[in-house]
């Protein structure tokens, strides 16, 4: 079913490889003593200067912090040896989106390998699971057991979901666990597979300001300020620190228009790791957008 798929998915092709690439160069640069700042920015760069737009800010989480986290404007802190960083990357070409992360355990340590594998061998099992008419809530199941089987849980309030032309999250969730969804996946669908893995409650409640921002609708034209940034950033997540100093007062003022993402922490203070790719389904099963060549 050709007329199935998308019509720019060569679109949808070279922003996930452009996606998967700076991925891979923030696993690189993740070391200690890096600025958080620094981090963010120098990926956020390379998928500006290989022909794509940031899809979301570049999402730099921690031990506990298991999603929503991207620096401040005036972060000054540095990566510790130790640290358990999820390096969460998106990607869009005219609203072509990828969203792409892995786990890495600063200064090449390896306290947490597990968590870490946890993740990766849950993403995989997920994976597994795509076919077109085939059940989500066996992706679920078999993202579930892999992480159990390594002795810890998935986080079973954060999920993965289907992504459309500027739509992040398109509507339909991708559950880490079973018996959460009865919906059934499309040939020529695109979803984003997300497991995290953790060694505590497997549950998260919200933390402080994550410094992302989203527009909830079109503000319209009656302040330029905000027309300016919508069109620029239209309904996809954005950052403080993508945003002039003179323009922030605005946002502030109207607050009501936009959704204000918290850092998600693990409930029971668990450590947390996270891997995840964007999936194509086709005919033959899934295209692993996200995965590197070979």
């Amino acid at each position: 079913m050709a007329d199935a798929y998308p019509p720019d998915l060569p679109a949808w092709r070279a922003a996930a490889r452009i996606a998967a690439d700076a991925r891979e160069l923030g696993l690189r640069l993740a070391v200690p003593g890096i600025p958080r700042r620094e981090l963010a920015d120098r990926i956020e760069g390379y998928i500006r200067d290989h022909g794509a737009e940031p899809a979301f800010p570049a999402n730099l989480s921690r031990n506990v912090e298991a999603a929503h986290y991207t620096p401040s404007p005036d972060d000054d802190a540095v990566l510790e040896p130790g640290d358990l960083l999820k390096v969460d990357v998106g990607a869009h070409i005219g609203g072509a989106i990828a969203d792409t992360a892995f786990t890495v355990e600063v200064g090449g340590m390896h306290r947490h390998a597990h968590l870490v594998r946890a993740a990766k061998e849950g993403l995989e099992a997920g994976i597994r699971e795509v076919r077109p008419g085939g059940s989500v809530d066996d992706i679920g199941r078999a993202i579930e057991a892999a992480i159990h089987a390594r002795g810890l849980k998935p986080v079973r309030d954060l999920t993965g979901h289907s992504i459309e032309r500027y739509l992040l999250h398109a509507g339909q969730s991708i559950p880490n666990v079973g018996g959460m969804s009865d919906e059934r996946l499309r040939e020529g669908e695109i979803i984003a597979i997300e497991p995290f893995a953790t060694n505590g409650l497997g549950s998260i409640g919200n933390g402080p300001f994550g410094n992302i921002l989203r527009f909830r609708a079109d503000p319209g034209a009656s302040e330029p300020v905000l027309a300016r940034l919508f069109a620029r950033f239209r309904t996809l997540p954005f950052a403080l620190r993508w945003v002039d100093v003179a323009d922030r007062p605005v946002l502030t003022r109207h607050r009501r228009l936009l959704q204000v993402y918290p850092v998600f922490v693990e409930r029971g203070g668990g450590l947390v790791a996270q891997a995840e790719h964007t999936v194509l389904v086709t005919a033959d099963g899934p295209e692993v957008l996200t995965a590197l060549p070979g």
